[in-house]
């Protein structure tokens, strides 16, 4: 571990959790930079989920501590992480079916504001959230169906107001949790372009599926197995490693 937290968006020490017998996330320790992107890689099982829900709170940890810019948050419930800067996607949609496409990312939007508070005032009555969820939306070029139901929309193109709700907080910390998974070729690409144009200042952890796209987006690449870090490293690195090779590469992603 570095001496100190100057840098560091995500500090992670002896993270631990255990479901009865099991350990899930087994004495994690990881380190991410201020605007690193970073790929969380592993077969199925190997407690990479597991490990975003215990960063964002939905789960508690059995032992260990997670900081965030350098402020311990291992005990805040998943609503102050979400105010401190952590925003996040899920392996399963977290759309509102019967909300149009636009009032879907006004939701997200608004979530984290003080108007969130305030439920007699049309939102014609906050412009800046309606000019917010547009320039979103033009982001994926999805701005002329925000009337649409969500649910007319491909599953590529719900992926991607996924990830657009998870930046409607404007968050400093972006959990992407198998963005690409299901989509075809020419969604995935459309994903991708998302990634690579983030902001530089938001730092980036994403589960990937999909080993082209982890190594085209991330910097870095973390291996779990079992619970445990197996490796750590650059491309280079991780695609060189023998045990990643035998391990991960050759037994299939998950």
């Amino acid at each position: 571990m570095h001496k100190g937290s100057e840098g560091l968006c995500l500090v992670l020490e002896e993270v631990t959790k255990h479901f009865g017998g099991l350990r899930a996330v087994d004495g994690i320790d990881l380190e991410v930079r201020r605007g690193e992107r970073r790929a969380i890689i592993g077969p199925n099982g190997a407690g990479k989920t597991t490990l975003f829900n215990l960063i964002t709170g939905e789960l508690a940890v059995t032992r260990g501590k997670i900081r965030l810019f350098g402020q311990d948050i291992t005990h805040l419930p998943p609503h102050r992480r979400a105010a401190l800067g952590i925003g996040r996607t899920f392996q399963i949609m977290n759309l509102f079916p019967k909300l149009t496409v636009l009032e879907n990312v006004l939701l997200a939007v608004q979530g984290l504001k003080p108007t969130k508070y305030v439920m007699f005032k049309s939102l014609q009555a906050f412009p800046e959230l309606l000019d917010r969820a547009r320039r979103l939306l033009e982001q994926v070029g999805l701005w002329e169906r925000r009337d649409l139901p969500i649910t007319s929309l491909s599953y590529g193109e719900q992926r991607q107001v996924e990830v657009l709700l998870a930046l409607a907080g404007s968050p400093k910390l972006l959990l992407l949790d198998e963005p690409t998974a299901g989509l075809s070729p020419a969604e995935t690409r459309v994903i991708v372009g998302i990634i690579r144009s983030l902001d530089p200042a938001i730092t980036v952890l994403l589960i990937e599926h999909d080993m082209d796209v982890a190594f085209e987006v991330a910097e870095r690449i973390t291996v779990l197995h079992f619970g445990k870090v197996l490796a750590e490293g650059t491309r280079e690195e991780i695609r060189a490693n023998p045990e990643v090779q035998s391990i991960y590469l050759g037994v299939g992603t998950g």
